[in-house]
C-alpha cells in the first residue's frame, strides 16, 4: 500500500520543489518505487527533472478535469525507481474551472485511487498557495511534510499552514497527519539559521526531522541541467542530506 505525502507551504521559496524532487530521487535510489506528482503551474518539478514542459500532453491538469486516467499521466524518469506526473501552466485555470464541481476538494484523491498501490511513496509538490489545488493534494494524501526555511520569517505563516491542515483533517481527511517539519537553507556559520533551528525545535520537538538540509551550490545547479542532486553530484552536501531524509523517513514508515 502507497504512503502519499504531500510537501507543502504556502510561503515560494522554501524548498518545496527541491525537496519534492530530491526526496523523491534519494528514495529511488534507495530501492523504493516512487512516483512524484507536479501540481504546481510553475511546473519546476517537471522540469528539474529533465522533461520539456512544452511537450506534456496529459499531466495533473488532466488528473484533476478527470479527462484522463492516471496511469495515461504518469512518464518514466532518468532517476531509478521514479516515474512523474508533469505539470504544465495550463494548472493556472484549474481553480477556477472546479468551483462550481461537486466534490473539488477530492478530485485529485478520486484519481489516485488506482495507483496507489502500485507504489510505495506518492510524492505531491504542491503550490505555493492555500487554494483548491493545495487542498486537493492534502485531501489526497497521508501526510504531510512542511519544508521550512531557516531564515528571519521562517515561522511566519506557519500558524496559517498548521491551521489549514486542522481544517482539512475536520472536513475533508480525518486521517491526514504531519509527517515531519523539514528544516531547510541552513547554514551553519551563521547565528540567525542556528536560532531558527533552536525555535523551531523548542516549539515542535518531536515533529522535526532530524535530518536538516544545509545550503550547497551543487543543490541550486542541479534543476538547470535537468537532474537530480543524486544524478547530478552524488558525492554533494546535498545529496547526502536527501539521502539521510529518505532513510529517516522509510525507518519511520516501516
Amino acid at each position: 500500500m502507497g504512503k502519499i505525502i504531500a510537501i507543502a507551504n504556502q510561503k515560494g521559496g522554501v524548498g518545496k520543489t527541491t525537496t519534492s524532487v530530491n526526496l523523491a530521487a534519494s528514495l529511488g535510489v534507495l530501492e523504493k518505487k516512487v512516483l512524484l506528482i507536479d501540481a504546481d503551474p510553475q511546473a519546476n518539478a517537471t522540469s528539474g527533472l529533465g522533461l520539456d514542459v512544452d511537450t506534456i500532453d496529459v499531466g495533473t491538469y488532466q488528473l484533476l478535469e478527470h479527462t484522463n486516467n492516471a496511469k495515461d499521466a504518469i512518464l518514466k524518469t532518468s532517476s531509478p525507481n521514479l516515474d512523474v506526473i508533469p505539470s504544465h501552466i495550463d494548472l493556472v485555470a484549474i481553480e477556477i474551472e472546479l468551483v462550481d464541481k461537486d466534490e473539488r476538494e477530492y478530485m485529485l484523491k478520486k484519481a489516485l485511487q488506482d495507483i496507489k498501490d502500485d507504489y510505495d511513496f506518492i510524492l505531491i509538490d504542491c503550490a505555493p498557495s492555500l487554494g483548491l489545488l493545495t487542498l486537493n493534494a492534502l485531501t489526497a494524501s497521508d501526510s504531510v511534510i512542511i519544508p521550512i526555511q531557516c531564515e528571519y520569517f521562517a515561522l511566519e505563516g506557519l500558524g496559517k499552514l498548521l491551521n489549514t491542515i486542522k481544517s482539512v483533517q475536520k472536513i475533508h481527511n480525518q486521517t491526514l497527519d504531519i509527517e515531519g517539519l523539514l528544516l531547510t537553507m541552513y547554514d551553519s556559520r551563521l547565528r540567525l539559521s542556528n536560532q531558527v533551528v533552536e525555535e523551531v525545535q523548542k516549539h515542535f520537538n518531536d515533529m522535526v526531522f532530524q535530518t536538516i538540509i544545509q545550503r550547497n551550490v551543487r543543490l541550486s545547479e542541479a534543476p538547470s541541467y535537468g537532474e537530480s542532486i543524486i544524478n547530478y553530484d552524488a558525492s554533494s552536501k546535498g545529496a547526502t542530506n536527501y539521502l539521510s531524509l529518505a532513510k529517516e523517513l522509510i525507518i519511520k514508515n516501516s
